[in-house]
């Protein structure tokens, strides 16, 4: 396997990167970033989507099977792993594009995520302190964001996802459509969480002020009977059964605990406490656990995220917390129901380190909210202070 082999796979891939360039122009405008800032962001995710391509080149990875999967004409399609190989097969078949250019086709993917989460972090911090601002930017720029959302598979697809949830639910007023599709993305390539997604925004829809009661009935009902839906098919996917009850569910969560612990990323969860599950999946490894050099990059990255945690805390234990016009119902439930349950079933920081940017964005901009709790107030938020 070579990232191309042809002249004109050398030319379509960079057409693709210059369609990247286009893209990046255009989205700017919707999510109210500069295009100069959009194409840098968009040359950042690019080079780490570069890095990615030679790494899986040489190591391997499940981006040569999704980019090496055989079409096979009596193929019955299905959410996850089967998607992400029909996606790869439309783009390496039917348009003939190299594995350089079919990977800078889900560099797009993720860079649109990463492009929503940049725009919802710059909201939270407009009238924040000088350094607010610069820790909100360094988190964009972090190595392992762009990383493992660059490349052939389900993470790019997945935090194109988890950022258009987070910018439509911070942009409620004229983000419907930026909410169906993130949960449509969602449920192809994670159907589990796209279960968790419409759980918490049946919640949001129900409990939450931001929409009138008798809005809140009809569409919290549909979200319901949408959640019905699909969780029953989500559990199914991720091996629970069909009809389960409280006992299934811990022997499950008992065996998704033992499962790839093999490695340099192996963990026993089994005997932690919740908080240390919790901390593990999100914030390790740590400096010192580090075994390799993306471990290293990765642990450095958390350091960044920790800091984040301990400044937030700060402010949230001195009560200066400050209302902002966003949907924080749904934001908390679903970044809390989804670090939970992947917390108490991935046994292994490898996976963490990836799948834990299906909802990283949505914690780290309600952690950021809340520091400099002083700033500038808004009409309304100086009306809901210490709400």
């Amino acid at each position: 396997m070579e990232l191309f082999t042809t002249p004109g796979e050398v030319f379509s891939a960079a057409l693709v990167f210059m369609f990247g360039i286009a893209v990046s122009t255009w989205i700017s405008s919707y999510f109210n970033v500069s295009r100069k800032r959009a194409i840098l962001i968009y040359i950042w995710h690019t080079i780490f989507c570069l890095v990615y391509a030679g790494y899986v080149l040489v190591n391997g990875g499940d981006s040569l099977v999704y980019y090496n999967f055989l079409l096979i004409e009596d193929i019955e399609f299905s959410v996850g792993t089967t998607a992400v190989k029909l996606i790869t097969v439309f783009f390496k078949s039917a348009l003939g594009l190299s594995f350089l250019g079919t990977f800078l086709i889900f560099n797009i993917f993720g860079f649109i995520g990463l492009m929503a989460f940049d725009a919802t972090l710059r909201k939270a911090t407009h009238n924040k302190t000088r350094n607010t601002k610069l820790l909100a930017t360094l988190i964009i720029f972090l190595p392992s964001v762009s990383f493992w959302s660059s490349a052939i598979g389900k993470d790019s697809i997945s935090f194109m996802a988890a950022g258009l949830a987070l910018w439509a639910a911070s942009n409620s007023k004229r983000s419907s459509g930026a909410m169906v599709m993130a949960i449509v993305l969602m449920l192809l390539v994670r159907p589990h969480i796209a279960a968790l997604m419409l759980l918490a925004m049946a919640a949001s829809l129900i409990i939450g002020r931001h929409v009138p009661l008798a809005q809140r009935l009809v569409l919290g009902g549909m979200a319901l009977v949408a959640a019905a839906i699909v969780i029953p098919f989500a559990l199914h996917y991720a091996g629970v059964g069909d009809d389960v009850d409280a006992g299934d569910l811990i022997t499950y969560i008992e065996q998704r605990q033992q499962y790839n612990m093999q490695g340099g990323g192996g963990i026993d969860i089994a005997a932690m406490s919740l908080p240390s599950k919790l901390f593990t999946y999100i914030l390790r490894p740590l400096p010192f656990e580090a075994h390799n050099l993306f471990s290293l990059a990765a642990s450095l990255d958390n350091m960044v995220l920790l800091l984040l945690f301990i400044l937030s805390a700060r402010n949230i234990f001195k009560k200066r917390v400050i209302y902002l016009d966003e949907n924080r119902v749904f934001l908390w439930i679903y970044s809390l129901l989804t670090w939970f349950i992947l917390a108490s079933t991935t046994a292994n920081l490898g996976i963490s380190v990836r799948q834990k940017w299906m909802f990283a964005p949505m914690i780290i901009f309600l952690l950021i909210s809340v520091i400099d709790g002083k700033h500038k107030q808004t009409s309304r938020s100086a009306q809901q202070l210490r709400n």
